[in-house]
């Protein structure tokens, strides 16, 4: 990611995820939508993007989809639930 530059994050419903394209591989928050929850499976971000927000901007994003939708979270997925833990604002959707 280049530094300034704003992160672009789609919403690929059609491949159940979350994506930032790096110019490289993607980085991707993973769901399964299970009737009203939205299951939040995986995050993944190349190793030269770590620890540049990615992955935060990622579940933030999916998160305030699911909000929107009126869904609840499951997190499955090891970053997403220590981001939740981390951000009490999120807890609600839990």
């Amino acid at each position: 990611m280049a530094t300034g530059a704003p992160l672009a994050i789609v919403h690929r419903a059609e491949a159940s995820r979350f994506e930032a394209d790096l110019g490289g591989p993607l980085a991707v928050c993973a769901y399964r939508r299970v009737g009203d929850t939205l299951h939040l499976t995986h995050t993944e971000v190349p190793p030269s993007a770590q620890g540049q927000g990615v992955a935060a901007a990622l579940v933030q994003a999916a998160l305030d989809w699911a909000r929107a939708e009126g869904l609840r979270v499951r997190p499955l997925c090891s970053y997403v639930a220590a981001y939740m833990r981390r951000h009490p604002e999120t807890r609600d959707l839990l």
